[in-house]
């Protein structure tokens, strides 16, 4: 790896890839630096992405050890991002940039790995309850798609679960839920969680919201239908926002149900920590517990809302310390 000028420490590269933002940071002695946001589709392959900000932001010196987080499941060497057009060999993308050792990671493996070095700033608590040391913890994201993560103690240390538990069939826990379900099932030949529990499938709420309730659908992006302003003018925005919650507090649920989460629940994704005011103050946390016999289990597990900024960076630098 590259060594510090000032201290001697390694440098190593750091990198969380989503189907629309490309981010990317340096580990110098321990400390991330040097962040900054690409756009995926400014660029038409990962290492086009990647080449870019280390051209900018290294002067010809490149760290030659890095982790990468990614949206995609990682089974082999040959990696397709789930809701992005990008594919690549991780041994051929290691080679082109010239890395010595290259690990690439789910992003919710990443995000599972964060958790144990948040701080109480970097989290914001919604509703009751205490986590259970060394229990397992849960971790969930509504972003352009939704990650599901968790993380579990064994033989004294963390180890991340990776799955794609975002993709699961979404239930619904009332009529006007299973009325959208309904519209959502004739278009979609599965109608998961991250149908309705992402950017667009805040748009796939309103819509259906909107032609339930016979009224026209204006052309709103997910950033616009989460805005205050546009929901004090389209009641079926607040509407969206308010199910996208409650359905959020449904899945999340089931996941702590499924994984034993007494450590807590996470809550990240480009969404969430954009909306925490509102997200606060709507269902989430009552159908969250809302699970008939076990609601006073749930009821004692924390959920949370990570704050911090790009939390896959600080799991992605745990695994680069390993290499």
């Amino acid at each position: 790896m590259v060594q510090d000028a000032d201290s001697g420490r390694p440098t190593g590269l750091v990198a969380d890839i989503g189907a629309t933002h490309a981010r990317f940071a340096l580990v110098e002695n321990g400390t991330l630096k040097r962040r900054r946001v690409l756009m995926t589709g400014d660029y038409p392959t990962i290492a086009d992405a990647i080449g870019a900000y280390l051209r900018d932001e290294t002067a010809g010196a490149a760290p030659t050890d890095a982790v990468i987080a990614i949206a995609s499941p990682i089974i082999g060497d040959e990696v397709a991002l789930t809701n992005s057009p990008w594919t690549f060999s991780i041994e051929a993308l290691r080679a082109r940039l010239g890395f010595r050792k290259l690990k690439v990671i789910n992003d919710f493996t990443a995000l599972a790995l964060s958790v144990p070095q948040l701080g109480e700033s970097d989290r914001l608590q919604i509703g009751p309850g205490s986590p259970s040391a060394d229990a397992p913890v849960g971790v969930i994201g509504p972003g352009t798609g939704l990650g599901v993560g968790a993380l579990v103690r064994a033989g004294g240390s963390w180890q991340a679960l990776p799955g794609e538990g975002g993709h699961v069939t979404m239930p619904p826990a009332d009529a006007r839920e299973s009325a959208v379900l309904d519209l959502m099932r004739r278009r979609f030949d599965h109608v998961s969680a991250e149908r309705l529990l992402s950017g667009p499938g805040l748009v796939n709420l309103y819509n259906a919201l909107c032609e339930i309730s016979d009224v026209p659908a204006a052309s709103y992006t997910p950033a616009q239908i989460t805005d205050r302003r546009t929901g004090e003018d389209d009641p079926r925005c607040r509407e969206a926002v308010a199910m996208f919650c409650a359905m959020l507090g449904t899945v999340a649920g089931n996941l702590a149900l499924t994984i034993g989460a007494r450590g807590g629940v996470y809550i990240t994704g480009g969404i969430v920590p954009k909306i925490t005011t509102v997200f606060a103050q709507s269902a989430f946390r009552q159908r969250f517990e809302s699970k008939g016999r076990m609601r006073s289990y749930l009821a004692s597990i924390p959920t949370y809302v990570i704050t911090y900024p790009s939390p896959a960076f600080l799991g992605a630098a745990k695994v680069l310390e390993g290499l």
